[in-house]
């Protein structure tokens, strides 16, 4: 049976780009989200929607259902003295805020005497992925998450202590 918009899903990954694993949660806690709503990039949603509770497999996605496809203007060249107080490395990743407001994550590719040039591109953008994938559970959603969007799983109480080693008391699992 077919995983259902406004289902919960929960489940086990491992992706790799070539031989090299880029991600993973194997051993750790699933990646829970609700199917339906964009909370996992668009090839792997569409991979799993006819996989069972139980269920492995391996799904190839494309750039364009995954990060996109490389673009090579998207980079920009930076004065350098707006990176103060950072140990600048090539290839490491920076975040900042873009002129929307929301976060933007820049990759660091060259370092010069007076500039840096910063790379827009998501750092999996342009590349084939190959997740292997376990379907751990799906089911339906409580009312208060098909209103949210969020799964139990992922919900912090109200005074923000999950995550934070709240313990005893927390409410956290």
């Amino acid at each position: 049976m077919a995983i259902e918009a406004n289902q919960i899903v929960s489940i086990e990954y491992e992706v790799r780009d070539g031989d090299t694993v880029v991600d993973s949660n194997v051993g750790g806690a699933p990646l829970v989200f609700m199917f339906g709503k964009g909370q996992i990039i668009p090839g792997l949603e569409n991979g799993i929607v006819n996989m069972a509770i139980g269920e492995k497999g391996d799904i190839l996605v494309k750039p364009e259902d995954a990060y996109g496809t490389y673009n090579a203007d998207a980079k920009q060249e930076v004065p350098k003295d707006q990176f103060a107080g950072i140990d600048l490395e090539v290839g490491m990743t920076l975040y900042g805020q873009g002129e929307d407001g929301g976060t933007v994550q820049v990759t660091v590719k060259e370092i010069g005497d007076e500039n840096v040039i910063i790379d827009f591109n998501h750092p999996l953008a342009g590349k084939d992925l190959m997740f292997s994938v376990t379907v751990n559970n799906v089911r339906d959603a409580s009312a208060e998450e098909a209103m949210t969007g969020i799964p139990a799983e992922n919900k912090q109480d109200d005074d923000g202590c999950c995550g934070t080693g709240g313990g005893s008391g927390c409410g956290c699992h």
